[in-house]
């Protein structure tokens, strides 16, 4: 049975205790869990967060990534440790929330491009600090779900294929790869062949609109897309991911320029999508 969460990014990119009244009324709603993004610098705030959305039955997922200072595929090897060191940042962050998996493109720069394709030097660069990176993250009982972005916003991994290829140099049991709708709709040839082909490291799923709006309002290939999650047997969550220009900082970073759905519409609207979805594929 899959868990159905929601990203708090649609209304703030820092984590605070002004997110409670927003994380009570998803629990209302009917969430089982709710995703935030690390990278406040607030490092109590976290624990706070965490503590309250379990004590209101919530659980909690978290999503991050690294910027150019710290890119795990950059040729000098101080760079790469910096990238380490922030991965490691953030799994004490998830660790303080309770949250049982860290997803994102933190396998490289978000951003950042090198003006040639991913190198297979890149790929064992950005494995290498993964594998140590899972090490730590094993240690926190937390899983690393490593996040394939599009073209506009990451070289090294674009595909589930690429993806792939990449956890398997990670080679460590805590990382794995996670599968967004979004990006998926823009990179892959059929959405259904990717999900079977990630399969069998398949440990977070990012439900996203085209747009970024309410997931069932654009065209992105849903019934394909739950239907293959049914067939790989795929019981892990199922998360809303949508943006709005509500944290403006966040909004310019990831070049979201318009509101594409209010909030709240996204938050009900998409919940009832998704459990009409996968009543379908259970029956």
């Amino acid at each position: 049975m899959n868990k159905i969460g929601f990203n708090t990014l649609v209304w703030s990119a820092v984590v605070s205790d002004d997110l409670f009244p927003i994380i009570d009324r998803l629990k209302e709603i009917g969430y089982d869990g709710v995703e935030c993004f690390i990278g406040s610098s607030d490092e109590k705030a976290y624990k706070r967060f965490g503590d309250y959305a379990h004590n209101i039955g919530l659980e909690t997922t978290a999503v991050f990534v690294v910027g150019k200072e710290e890119n795990p595929v950059n040729p000098a090897a101080e760079i790469r440790a910096r990238g380490l060191e922030r991965i490691k940042w953030a799994i004490d962050r998830a660790y303080a929330m309770q949250s049982k998996i860290l997803c994102g493109p933190f396998h490289s720069a978000h951003g950042v491009f090198a003006q040639h394709p991913p190198t297979e030097e890149e790929y064992g660069w950005s494995g290498e600090v993964l594998h140590a990176a899972g090490e730590y993250a094993a240690q926190a009982g937390i899983t690393l779900a490593l996040e394939a972005l599009n073209r506009f916003e990451c070289y090294l991994c674009n595909t589930m294929e690429q993806l792939t290829k990449l956890v398997n140099t990670a080679a460590h049991p805590n990382v794995k790869a996670m599968y967004d709708t979004h990006h998926a709709n823009i990179e892959e040839k059929k959405n259904g062949d990717a999900i079977i082909a990630v399969a069998p490291i398949l440990a977070h799923v990012h439900i996203s609109e085209n747009d970024r709006g309410t997931p069932g309002d654009g065209h992105v290939q849903w019934k394909e897309t739950f239907s293959s999650l049914a067939k790989i047997k795929y019981d892990g969550w199922l998360t809303i991911e949508a943006f709005s220009r509500n944290d403006p900082d966040f909004a310019n970073a990831i070049n979201v320029w318009r509101e594409y759905s209010k909030p709240w519409d996204i938050a009900i609207n998409g919940l009832a999508f998704i459990k009409q979805q996968c009543m379908v594929q259970n029956h």
